[in-house]
């Protein structure tokens, strides 16, 4: 069995990883400031609450892990920088299983230029990963910046990865597509540094529609009127699952699409700019100055998916 020292060595030799003392090898990193704000995130999955290794392969949980938390660089409309990785490894734990871990991390780690500049390995009863990124934005996105008459969009869509875990954990048969949504899901960072200059407000769904949506209402001091017919709720999901689909979408957590407060007077441009990209950018209803979200009319709670 390899050491502690070995096992490092081996998951940070598979990453872009700069020598020190701005990469591993010193008790802290140092990090030069650059030009902007720096935006800072952090996230866990541990098994056993966040996934089953039932159900998840090692590649899909680091994939996962390190996605989660680049879906909350771009609700920030930040350019992602370096990270930090801290594991937490059961007994017999490998050098194989190791790099299967790391393999799932890589294709993001490298579209995203992250440098890997540090972290920690120990040892624990259960597989456990804790991820800090790092981005740099010239104006940061924030929750509160919606204003009275924006127009809310979803960038990406709805419902499929809760689905994939209702399914999974049911043993029920599903598109593939679900089940990929859950283990695999798409942060939308281009997109959203594409779009940052005409967005007031963001977040990331990873929560469900209504409870993310509440957060950012109460932030900005306002309501939100919806409209079901516009959600990006796809024709597969509708198929599968007629009457949950919508719950799926509302509430059902860890789509990681993001939510975006667009001024009126841009919202044309923005949707004429877009129609070309793959990622479905949605219009899906507006902000008010009356409190609470409102739903095709009625009030709704922002109820929504705990991770436990």
């Amino acid at each position: 069995m390899a050491s502690e020292f070995e096992k490092i060595e081996r998951f940070v030799g598979m990453f872009s990883a700069p020598p020190p003392p701005l990469g591993p090898g010193d008790d802290a990193c140092i990090l030069p400031l650059k030009a902007g704000r720096l935006c800072m995130t952090t996230d866990a999955l541990v098994e056993g609450v966040h996934f089953s290794r039932k159900h998840f392969s090692l590649g899909e949980v680091g994939h996962k892990a390190l996605a989660v938390n680049l879906s909350d660089l771009a609700a920030m409309g930040a350019a992602p920088d370096f990270w930090l990785c801290a594991l937490g490894l059961p007994s017999r734990f490998g050098g194989r299983q190791l790099e299967a871990l790391a393999r799932g991390m890589l294709p993001l780690a490298k579209r995203h230029r992250l440098k890997l500049l540090g972290g920690n390995l120990t040892a624990s009863p259960l597989l456990s990963l804790t991820l800090s990124l790092g981005g740099w934005a010239q104006k940061p996105l924030l929750r509160s910046g919606a204003k009275a008459g924006d127009k809310l969009y979803v960038l990406g869509s709805l419902g499929e990865a809760s689905a994939g875990l209702w399914a999974m954990q049911r043993g029920l048969r599903v598109p593939a597509r679900f089940l990929e949504a859950q283990r695999r899901p798409t942060p939308w960072v281009e997109a959203a540094q594409a779009l940052s200059p005409h967005i007031h407000a963001a977040i990331d769904v990873s929560d469900g529609l209504l409870q993310d949506l509440g957060h950012m209402c109460t932030a900005s001091g306002l309501g939100v009127k919806l409209e079901a017919s516009a959600l990006p709720i796809s024709e597969a999901l509708w198929r599968r699952f007629p009457k949950r689909a919508l719950s799926f979408a509302l509430r059902g957590g860890e789509d990681y699409a993001l939510l975006l407060a667009v001024s009126p007077q841009k919202a044309k441009r923005v949707e004429r700019e877009w129609t070309p990209r793959t990622c479905p950018l949605s219009c899906v209803g507006s902000f008010i100055d009356l409190p609470g979200i409102w739903l095709d009319g009625r009030r709704v709670s922002a109820r929504g998916f705990q991770h436990g």
